[in-house]
């Protein structure tokens, strides 16, 4: 018996986000199946969780080498210190930009003895923002668990992918 390959029109579409768009490959960090990283952060402990949440069980297609003279940086980790606007309460950011995109951890929020300054905390954040540089958006904490909740304390605990989080990965990169 020969079967036919399901036809695009047959193929998950991306999960959609809170504003209405959905996951898309175009917001993403990743160029050529990979997202090279450059720079350090204080938190490299929570950045190298955030590389290995999204490498394991079976999210593979995507890989995160550092930057090195073989090849471009796509994504550039570093700090900022401060919870003035435009950064109240922001815990983290990752920013697409012309060339390089940028992943910010807040150290006036997730520094030793801040509110957020435990390692779970900033695995969590560092895995979330890692998640944008992916492209994923946030998603509604009340349709389901997902690392990708807008607010801290809608995210999975443990600073991992969720179950569905694996699903849209897998559908957005295979």
């Amino acid at each position: 018996m020969v079967t036919a390959q399901p036809s695009s029109a047959h193929a998950a579409a991306p999960a959609t986000c809170m504003n209405g768009l959905k996951d898309s490959r175009g917001r993403s960090s990743v160029d050529g199946g990979e997202i090279a990283w450059e720079d350090s952060t204080r938190f490299d402990g929570a950045r190298r969780h955030a590389q290995q949440a999204w490498t394991r069980n079976g999210l593979d297609r995507v890989k995160f080498p550092a930057d090195d003279a073989t090849r471009y940086a796509d994504l550039e980790w570093s700090d900022v210190n401060t919870s003035r606007p435009p950064w109240k309460n922001i815990l983290g950011l990752w920013k697409g930009l012309q060339g390089t995109d940028s992943l910010r951890l807040n150290k006036a929020y997730l520094g030793p003895g801040k509110q957020y300054g435990d390692t779970r905390s900033r695995r969590t954040i560092a895995a979330h923002e890692l998640g944008h540089a992916l492209g994923f958006c946030h998603k509604n904490p009340s349709s389901y668990s997902s690392l990708m909740a807008p607010h801290i304390y809608d995210m999975s605990s443990n600073g991992t992918p969720t179950s569905r989080d694996r699903r849209n990965y897998h559908t957005l990169w295979g």
